[in-house]
């Protein structure tokens, strides 16, 4: 299943990914560095240790435990990434973890092997996250793609190894479209949040998706509303908020580089020229910097990688 939720991740954004040329000079080592650690760590070492550990404890207590991602995220990024993460935001990484943790708080709680296979998939979903941040080299949906190919590949092998294959045609159907639109859309649109935002902030974003299921079970499915869940959404509106109004500048120096991600052209680094690009469109292309020495307030995108 996972191998056709990434394979149809990659089927939906391939024709946006060829849109772009894929020229080799932007390919630089790091670029390649980072989009394969990102698809080793988060497509394939991520899934498989988090699925051994589901096999092996109740799935309550993984929901509990998947909550350290957030948590490996925010200290890989400080610690190894040089991100900067103030208080606030530092609030905000701990209030969505709250929130999680109350929101997957189970009836039946088990430690073990189980707990340390899912913690470790958390690590690697931790690296995965950092790594996309600093992907330069590629577009979101050619990285996407390469890691949708690999990844699918990957997984689907290692079912077919482990047991035999027994979907219908119409159940891998479906599967190819939920990949399409829930991994390939999304993770397209986490990339190019994560190039502007940062590890972490965009992290503490994607965290709060399960209050946003709940909302949904809410108003589609007609389920009760719990005050257990009121809360959760509570606190994660509130890191939301300590995220938004969080300020962080100071006087820093940029180097000369060429790389390729989403940019508007009124952010004060981009002022090359598009006649037919008013100044508020993003678009994507390859595009080079000179080496600037200025002074904004600014997030930890890929302009802004420095500690502080």
């Amino acid at each position: 299943m996972a191998g056709l939720l990434y394979l149809g991740a990659a089927l939906a954004v391939a024709p946006f990914a060829f849109r772009h040329r894929w020229r080799r000079e932007a390919h630089r080592p790091r670029s390649l560095g980072c989009l394969a650690g990102a698809v080793l760590f988060g497509g394939v070492l991520g899934p498989v240790l988090m699925l051994w550990g589901l096999s092996r404890a109740p799935a309550a207590s993984v929901a509990l435990w998947l909550n350290l991602e957030m948590a490996a995220t925010a200290l890989l990024s400080w610690a190894v990434f040089k991100e900067h993460l103030g208080a606030r935001a530092w609030m905000a990484a701990g209030l969505v973890c709250v929130a999680s943790i109350v929101l997957a708080a189970p009836s039946d709680f088990d430690t073990g092997l189980a707990a340390l296979l899912v913690a470790m998939a958390c690590l690697c979903w931790g690296l995965d996250n950092n790594l996309t941040a600093l992907i330069d080299g590629f577009t979101p949906a050619q990285a996407t793609l390469v890691k949708g190919l690999v990844a699918g590949t990957v997984n689907i092998a290692l079912g077919a190894w482990l047991e035999a294959a027994s979907a219908t045609a119409w159940l891998a159907a479906g599967a190819l479209t939920v990949g399409g639109l829930s991994y390939g859309l999304s993770i397209v649109l986490y990339i190019a949040g994560a190039q502007q935002l940062g590890a972490t902030r965009s992290q503490i974003i994607f965290s709060t998706a399960p209050f946003w299921g709940v909302a949904v079970s809410w108003t589609l499915l007609g389920e009760p509303v719990g005050d257990i869940q009121v809360l959760a959404g509570a606190l994660m509106l509130v890191a939301l908020w300590m995220m938004r109004t969080e300020r962080h500048g100071h006087e820093h120096a940029h180097e000369p580089v060429r790389h390729i991600h989403a940019h508007r052209h009124d952010d004060g680094h981009h002022d090359h020229v598009h006649p037919d690009h008013p100044a508020w469109v993003r678009h994507t292309h390859e595009h080079d910097h000179m080496d600037t020495i200025h002074r904004h307030p600014h997030q930890p995108d890929l302009h802004h990688r420095h500690p502080h």
